[in-house]
């Protein structure tokens, strides 16, 4: 049964260097390992993503992942620091807070997207 199993994010580029320097620089990812001419990034329990090349990058308008955090105001002004861009989605429902997140049906939530397009979440669990 796959809920037996960790599941692993896929990350799509179509410029592996210009990704890097997003996941690197700016969000502040350390990589795990080089593979397959692309790379791992490790996470917490034990979960990682793969950055890998593929002209297919950015083509999904929705999330491709997102991190569960404890505190998704101090993750937004961290990020802002370093350059990080948030999207603002007109007409979504819930409350908005000053740093630009969504409160809704038990979650606070907000989006960016990297350089490839691709678009990632950071989500912090909320009482409803």
């Amino acid at each position: 049964m796959l809920q037996n199993f960790p599941l692993y994010a896929y990350l799509p580029a179509r410029d592996i260097a210009r990704a890097r320097r997003f996941w690197e620089d700016q969000v502040g990812l350390v990589p795990k390992r080089e593979i397959a001419d692309g790379v791992v990034y490790a996470f917490a329990n034990g979960t990682e993503a793969f950055l890998y090349l593929t002209p297919n990058a950015g083509t999904s308008q929705a999330s491709q992942a997102f991190w569960q955090v404890d505190d998704v105001d101090a993750e937004i002004a961290s990020l802002k620091a370093r350059g990080v861009v948030f999207e603002q989605y007109d007409g979504m429902p819930g409350e908005r807070s000053p740093s630009g997140a969504i409160t809704a049906g038990g979650a606070k939530a907000a989006w960016f997207k990297d350089t490839e397009g691709n678009i990632l979440a950071i989500i912090q669990a909320v009482p409803s």
